[in-house]
């Protein structure tokens, strides 16, 4: 079968049916995981060669930079995954499989993986859930994700990124703009419902709900039912992603009742033709239809729907007109792996770092079955290659910034933990062109504070033992507070501005998305020894002479609930404090810790501790 043909035959067969309500967006938030997902794994840390090198990654430039982190100790600081990125197979499968691109990597994955492995270093690769991985070639995992599992644990892989191109079942990166129409309901004018004593019609507009923050009425229907589209930086990830049409309907009585739904399709974002319909709030909901509708000539060619069967009790009933299909199929795609995985080694514990980009805003539903989850688009695009060490920016419009990730990033804290997994802002850019030192020094505590995986993404023979570079990715006390092993990620509890672009005022510091990098935020993270870690980023490039304090009643507000000595803490007349960057270490009587005269770009991060 050519690769053309098996491509038509998935688009056939479609995306597949969801009986168990376990893969639905109704289960998300019931804190169970799927198919004996491992908990407890701390923040991944490595290296990974897409910024420094691009597809143009080989064998013996892997090898050169695993040297390079025994050479330098690195792997000793807990930098033990290697990571091959994009371009390490051949275009195409060979007898079904995945194989090793043979000039690149003439000795083959499980020689690499040896070579690391008798380096005490742990070996990463990469695939996608789509047909094609990103730079092209035609080797996803999508259908054939037992095979390829199999051939991961056959050479020894430890950590596998999952990436999310050329993905059938959405719009996503390469992929046909007009897969939208898996992840949105059509436009919908309004329901009839039939039966014994009820015969009633609804209009979408009058009598609808809208339920959450995706769907829209217009002048004459509802549109955009469906989730939000997270690649970018616009929207918030707090909050619900998604909207619903909701009806509330007055059953005379148990019983069936035939619903049609006046409707018509779309292939576009936010106009689809995939349609689900529950009776039930979430959480107690049964699914009564799942499906496409037959497409309509437009977006404005609205007709009736053939009948669905559904179920009402007598009284009030909630009826939920819906498209939740973008989060669930992305979990079921990356769940495809997991299984593969556990088929192949029932006893392996590989690392599953899904790469979605936050599209399917994987915050909600990412922890049932991997390890991290990347929350936005690359954090550069200016990547690498042997000689050139691409570039990064402090600031940018879209993702490509170390504040465009950590904004996002910073609110996510609820999301993350020991039991769920990380918050993944990418690769970091620290090497890399465009970043000074002190940007560079802030983007590490940034990433240590939240928990982020840390993984290196520089030419490592860039840096030598004792220089800036690595006494910014070797700091001990840092990558103390990522590894911490209570696993909390840092909760933001000041930001100095603290209005979003839309104008609306946030009432909490942790909660309010804000994208104006004019501003010092200072976060708060608990940690297994009762100590607090505080960090003061001034996200501006200016100097920021005005004071910011903090005090320990408003860090026990934020996060007392998580601290394993709160009353300890709250009762201290006297603290402990030490300059993670300095080392400097001083007392503290007042209970108000602060910073000021922050240059641009710096941070000062504390360790405060209960002064015995």
């Amino acid at each position: 079968m050519s690769f053309e043909e098996e491509v038509k035959g998935l688009i056939e067969k479609g995306p597949g049916e969801l009986e168990d309500p376990k893969w639905r967006f109704d289960a998300f938030e019931n804190g169970e995981v799927l198919l004996g997902k491992k908990k407890g794994h701390l923040p991944a840390m490595g290296w990974n060669s897409w910024n420094a090198f691009g597809s143009g990654n080989t064998e013996a430039l892997t090898k050169a930079m695993a040297d390079k982190l025994t050479e330098l100790g690195l792997d000793k600081l807990g930098y033990v995954y290697v990571v091959l990125d994009d371009g390490c197979y051949q275009p195409e499968r060979q007898d079904g499989k995945i194989v090793n691109e043979e000039e690149k990597f003439p000795s083959g994955f499980r020689a690499l993986a040896d070579y690391l492995h008798a380096k005490g270093l742990k070996f990463g690769m990469y695939n996608d859930i789509g047909t094609n991985l990103c730079a092209g070639a035609a080797v996803g995992t999508c259908g054939h994700e037992k095979t390829d599992a199999a051939s991961y644990v056959e050479w020894g892989v430890d950590f596998l990124k999952v990436d999310n191109c050329y993905y059938l079942w959405d719009n996503a990166t390469f992929s046909d703009a007009a897969n939208a129409r898996y992840v949105y309901a059509p436009n919908i004018r309004g329901i009839s419902l039939k039966g014994e004593a009820l015969n009633v019609t609804l209009s979408a507009v009058k009598d609808g709900v809208l339920w959450g923050e995706r769907a829209e009425k217009k002048d004459a229907y509802v549109t955009c039912i469906g989730t939000f589209d997270g690649t970018g930086p616009w929207a918030s990830p707090v909050g619900e992603r998604s909207g619903e049409l909701r009806f509330e309907v007055e059953a005379p009585e148990d019983g069936t009742f035939e619903l049609s739904v006046c409707y018509c399709t779309g292939k576009e974002e936010g106009v689809g033709a995939w349609l689900q319909v529950a009776v039930g709030e979430i959480g107690e909901a049964k699914l009564f239809f799942d499906g496409f509708l037959p497409e309509t000539e437009g977006a404005e060619d609205f007709k009736e729907s053939a009948p669905v069967k559904v179920e009402l009790k007598k009284g009030k009933n909630v009826l939920r007109l819906m498209n939740h299909r973008r989060q669930e199929n992305t979990l079921h795609s990356y769940a495809a792996m997991l299984e593969g995985l556990n088929e192949a080694d029932p006893n392996g514990d590989v690392i599953l770092s899904i790469c979605e980009w936050g599209k399917t805003h994987p915050q909600n539903w990412g922890h049932k079955v991997g390890d991290s989850w990347r929350i936005l688009n690359d954090i550069t695009f200016q990547v690498g290659a042997d000689g050139d060490p691409g570039r990064g920016a402090w600031t940018s419009d879209y993702t490509t910034s170390v504040t465009t990730q950590y904004n996002k990033a910073v609110i996510m804290d609820e999301f993350a933990g020991l039991d769920r997994g990380w918050n993944d802002p990418d690769m970091m850019m620290i090497g890399m062109d465009g970043l000074t030192p002190v940007m560079c020094k802030t983007h590490f505590t940034m990433w240590c504070m939240m928990n982020s995986p840390l993984m290196l993404g520089m030419d490592l023979r860039r840096m030598e033992k004792g220089d800036v570079l690595y006494n910014i990715v070797a700091n001990k006390a840092l990558i103390a507070l990522n590894q911490d092993p209570l696993g909390i990620q840092a909760k933001r509890i000041f930001a100095s501005k603290m209005t979003e672009e839309s104008g609306k005022v946030g009432e909490r510091a942790d909660q309010t998305y804000v994208r104006d990098n004019e501003r010092v935020d200072v976060l708060a993270k608990p940690l297994a020894d009762g100590s607090i870690a505080l960090s003061f980023l001034n996200l501006s490039q200016e100097k920021q002479a005005e004071e910011c304090t903090v005090t320990v009643e408003q860090i026990l507000a934020y996060v007392g609930g998580k601290m394993p000595a709160k009353e300890c803490f709250e009762k201290a007349k006297c603290f402990d404090v030490t300059d993670l960057w300095t080392g400097e270490n001083w007392i503290n009587e007042s209970g108000r810790f602060s910073a000021s005269e922050l240059e641009g770009c710096d941070n000062l991060t504390i360790r405060v501790t209960v002064h015995e």
